[in-house]
């Protein structure tokens, strides 16, 4: 019975230790800059993380754009950043990262309407809800995460190369994941359906996303525009809910007591939105308000080509649209 105890109480203390240690080391945006004039969009902006990135960038007097797919949460957080932050000049556009179709009906709506575009904040994302195919024949968590981020965020390049000057560039923030680093970018396989292990799905999606921004930074190069990833570490929210409800409700509760709250989890990516000397990098990884090393093959130059060619082909961009992309208004 002693020894029981012992053990019980041995484990406590590790876990109110990695807890401790987890809490006080947690980075936390420290940058004071308005955003008065400024245009922003984060996808995901209307629940957990994104809703926290939104209302903050509206406190700080942006416009601020949130997408999502679904009209009655998009439309409640609308008013709930509103009502938080007193700045009327938040817009709730629906965005189906899901659908090719809806991620060309979006943009071109932004490019339309909007005469400026400062910060792009690619945070919405899906956790494991399920290994299927969608509408458009791609795996549905790679084209949430990743296939759907990579033509949104080249489909709206021409508005953030508009926007972006010397001195201050215009911002693409990808959310990346501590888990990339077991991600496999096996370009034959990737959409792949009852072939990687769920979890594996998830992981490549996110060294997907980081293999994109080192790409993308290349291809940017001499323009005033930047692309860097963010980890943000283990947060509470309903993300966790695509496992099933009961795992979902304790994982989000750990993860909230010992790791990350939503606000928290938001952090490094405001830093990396705001802070001057974050908009002087570009292809960097963030963890905790800092530039860290993501997974060495994340790096690869070979392999980020390969993908890149492979993605513009997955969501039907054509050459001319690919160079369009990549011309100022």
């Amino acid at each position: 019975m002693y020894g029981v105890l012992l053990i019980i109480a041995t484990i406590i203390i590790i876990v109110l230790s990695v807890a401790v240690y987890q809490k006080s080391t947690n980075g936390i945006c420290i940058s004071r800059r308005r955003l008065e004039g400024k245009t922003v969009i984060v996808t995901g902006g209307t629940a957990g993380m994104g809703l926290c990135i939104a209302t903050d960038f509206a406190h700080r007097g942006a416009r601020v754009i949130i997408a999502c797919p679904f009209e009655e949460e998009g439309t409640n957080a609308r008013k709930q950043i509103i009502q938080v932050t007193q700045n009327e000049n938040v817009v709730f556009k629906l965005l189906d990262l899901a659908s090719l179709k809806s991620v060309r009906q979006f943009a071109a709506d932004i490019l339309k309407t909007e005469d400026r575009l400062d910060i792009l904040v690619n945070n919405a994302g899906v956790g494991v809800p399920g290994d299927f195919l969608t509408a458009d024949g791609m795996n549905f968590i790679m084209q949430v995460n990743y296939y759907g981020t990579f033509l949104l965020t080249l489909l709206l390049l021409p508005l953030l190369k508009k926007t972006g000057k010397p001195g201050e560039a215009s911002r693409i923030i990808t959310t990346a994941s501590v888990v990339h680093r077991v991600g496999t970018v096996d370009i034959d396989n990737l959409n792949r359906t009852n072939y990687w292990n769920i979890i594996r799905i998830y992981a490549n999606s996110k060294i997907c996303l980081v293999l994109f921004a080192n790409e993308l930074t290349k291809r940017l190069k001499g323009s005033h525009v930047v692309i860097n990833n963010v980890d943000p570490g283990a947060v509470g929210t309903r993300i966790f809910d695509s496992l099933n409800k009961v795992c979902g409700t304790i994982l989000t509760f750990a993860c909230n007591s010992f790791f990350k709250t939503p606000w928290q989890g938001a952090q490094t990516a405001l830093h990396v939105a705001l802070d001057k000397k974050a908009g002087e990098v570009s292809g960097a990884y963030f963890k905790n308000c800092e530039i860290y090393g993501a997974v060495k093959r994340a790096y690869c130059e070979k392999t980020a080509k390969a993908l890149w060619e492979e993605s513009v082909r997955l969501v039907k961009l054509t050459q001319d649209e690919v160079d369009q992309c990549f011309k100022s208004f």
